[in-house]
């Protein structure tokens, strides 16, 4: 459906996209995270046809953007952040000046119009002049006018930004309903925006995709972490060898001493129930817990930890640039390690002095023969 591969644009001594590569399938919707700034509708202007890309491709359905671009923008149907509305038009009379653009058969354009009128609930909005419209009504005309001519990609770009919550609701409510008939792409800062609306998520922080994934196998893949609060009576230092004598236990943390009890945290692998073994260890040192609560890492932790170390990983690198250090020579000195460690690299200096030693003594023995 869309192919991008190797994805980079840059502004001057901006890089705004970084190396992206990605593949979006048939029948999905894929949400584009991360925080403002990132990268998300530079890609999105690319993946469109609207920015030529500094390097990397994307196709289209088998059209590659730059070369068969027309033929590639026929597929997409786009809802740019700030909905492209002529606010002097009605409704009708705007979608209609859409739908000639988009080149629909006259004889169909009636019908077309009623159609995605209906979908996005504004047939009673037809004759309203756009400018006298909600927020929450113009974003359904600019979905309306994205959907029109039924184009098999639909890529909003932000499409609740600005809503209230009810208009919110309803807008997901509607994104929700092209799914099967589109493929749907929207962009979001916003965590929950993506994990009530789309089945696969793809990060980006920095220009750089950090992850790409459905929610279930991020919260199953990711740095996902089992918390456990306890409650236990008893003294502070007697409980704090305890846990920590409890191998299934990754970390203990002391929170609070609350006088005849202690609040501690610890932390476990997500596939592990230690709640049996915290217990009879606590109770072979008749210490008794009060309480336990249990809290697995949500997907917003994961993203959070995705994004924090894409930061720190690019912070790292633009010190180092700002340092004075050649990046690729320290990327190809990592490179000349590995081959050494397989074997494959050429003789060292060392080596090849040694070589050419013996062939001066060998040469020597020859003379002296003479």
């Amino acid at each position: 459906m869309i192919k991008v591969q190797n994805l980079s644009k840059i502004y001057g001594d901006h890089i705004a996209v970084d190396d992206i590569s990605f593949e979006v399938k048939e029948g999905h919707i894929y949400g584009f995270l991360g925080p403002n700034g990132a990268g998300k509708s530079t890609t999105m202007n690319i993946i469109t046809g609207y920015l030529a890309p500094t390097s990397g491709t994307v196709e289209v359905n088998g059209y590659v953007m730059g070369k068969d671009t027309l033929k590639a923008k026929k597929s997409i149907g786009y809802l740019p952040e700030i909905p492209p509305l002529y606010v002097d038009m009605n409704v009708k009379e705007y979608l209609t000046f859409v739908a000639k653009i988009k080149g629909v058969p006259k004889n169909e354009r009636e019908a077309e119009i009623e159609k995605v009128m209906s979908a996005t609930d504004i047939t009673d909005m037809s004759k309203r002049l756009i400018k006298h419209l909600s927020k929450g009504y113009k974003q359904r005309v600019g979905i309306a006018q994205a959907i029109l001519g039924d184009p098999e990609i639909v890529i909003l770009d932000e499409p609740t930004v600005g809503l209230d919550p009810e208009q919110i609701i309803e807008i997901r409510t509607l994104i929700k309903s092209l799914k099967g008939d589109h493929t749907v792409i929207l962009s979001s800062h916003i965590l929950s925006e993506i994990s009530a609306t789309c089945d696969e998520v793809l990060v980006i922080a920095n220009g750089r995709m950090v992850a790409c994934d459905t929610t279930e196998n991020l919260l199953k893949n990711g740095k996902s972490v089992k918390t456990l609060n306890l409650n236990i009576k008893g003294e502070k230092d007697k409980i704090e060898k305890v846990l920590s004598n409890i191998e299934e236990l990754d970390e203990v943390e002391f929170v609070e001493d609350k006088g005849e009890s202690c609040l501690f945290k610890v932390s476990c692998d997500p596939s592990k129930d230690v709640r049996e073994v915290i217990s009879f260890a606590l109770s072979d040192a008749r210490l008794l817990i009060l309480e336990m609560s249990e809290e697995t890492s949500s997907l917003e932790d994961i993203y959070l930890t995705l994004v924090k170390e894409a930061d720190e990983q690019y912070e790292a690198e633009m010190q180092a640039i700002r340092d004075g250090v050649d990046l690729d020579e320290v990327f190809d000195e990592d490179k000349t390690d590995e081959e050494s460690e397989d074997g494959t690299d050429e003789k060292s200096d060392d080596d090849a002095s040694s070589d050419t030693e013996e062939e001066g003594s060998e040469n020597d023995s020859k003379e002296d023969e003479k």
